[in-house]
């Protein structure tokens, strides 16, 4: 279903997975929905700062997600000038939110990709996605739409959609004249999704898995620690290194620098098929 290939360019480690359009996308990238703000909170203050940015940027991270609800498109994008790496490897994944104030027609949804463009200071972005279902399918298509006059222009490389059940995922795919590359939702031990990742890999759309161990309970951390002693890995390295090879893109947050190195650190290893079970039945 989806090929994975071996690092290219400076990120000779990074495996990528080709979408449905034929371009390529990191396997795993980084979260940013705390970074460049005050207290690394989501809330907090604009601080602009983008020293762990270039941290993950160092160690190899080329896969950015943000969203304009991030609130902290301009700071992605002063990180990306700051690096000296070319634009070309990075790939910059951003969100429309669901919210009338940005979508309640077209001209409003046309400013905002715009104005992403414009705070992230490029030339295209290379994935969109749509944050939230709207109200309706019908609704939903007709963001989708406008999105697609982007990806026309070569503004957008790529869209996609984020927190969409099969159902409403099915209408785009059904309605569309540019099929999804990627859903991006929740998925953990405890909470895999995995009707919705076999419906995203049937229908040639890359599952993207957010969110993948911020909620995972203790006991289950307990059992994956002990399936990581094994291969002198973190629980959490478990958890990664299971996704990637199950096919999802993942794109694990951390503001502590080693742990940004551990989320990264995932391709040295193969689980057995009775771990691989285990974590699946979780």
């Amino acid at each position: 279903m989806f090929a994975i290939m071996n690092g290219r360019k400076g990120c000779d480690f990074m495996k990528y997975l080709k979408m449905n359009n034929g371009l390529s996308i990191p396997i795993l990238g980084t979260g940013t929905n705390t970074f460049g703000k005050e207290d690394n909170d989501f809330n907090g203050k604009i601080t602009y700062d983008t020293k762990e940015l270039q941290s993950a940027m160092k160690l190899g991270y080329r896969l950015i997600d943000t969203a304009i609800y991030y609130r902290n498109e301009a700071v992605i994008g002063k990180a990306v000038q700051e690096s000296n790496i070319d634009r070309k490897e990075f790939f910059i994944t951003t969100k429309i939110p669901e919210g009338k104030e940005f979508t309640k027609n077209n001209d409003q949804v046309t400013y905002y990709v715009e104005k992403s463009l414009e705070e992230l200071k490029v030339d295209y972005i290379d994935l969109y996605l749509i944050h939230f279902p709207l109200e309706t399918n019908e609704e939903n298509l007709r963001v989708w739409r406008v999105l697609e006059s982007f990806v026309d222009d070569g503004k957008i490389k790529s869209i996609g959609v984020s927190n969409f059940s099969e159902e409403q995922l099915g209408y785009i795919i059904k309605h569309s004249r540019i099929k999804p590359a990627l859903n991006q939702f929740q998925s953990y031990p405890g909470k895999h999704q995995q009707s919705l990742i076999d419906f995203c890999k049937a229908n040639d759309v890359i599952p993207e898995a957010y969110q993948s161990l911020t909620k995972v309970d203790n006991s289950t951390k307990k059992k994956l620690t002990e399936i990581g002693k094994v291969y002198d890995k973190t629980w959490s390295q478990v958890i990664l290194n299971y996704q990637v090879n199950q096919g999802l893109v993942v794109i694990p947050k951390s503001h502590n620098e080693q742990h940004r190195y551990e989320n990264i650190d995932v391709f040295d290893f193969t689980l057995t098929k009775e771990e691989i079970d285990t974590i699946k039945e979780m």
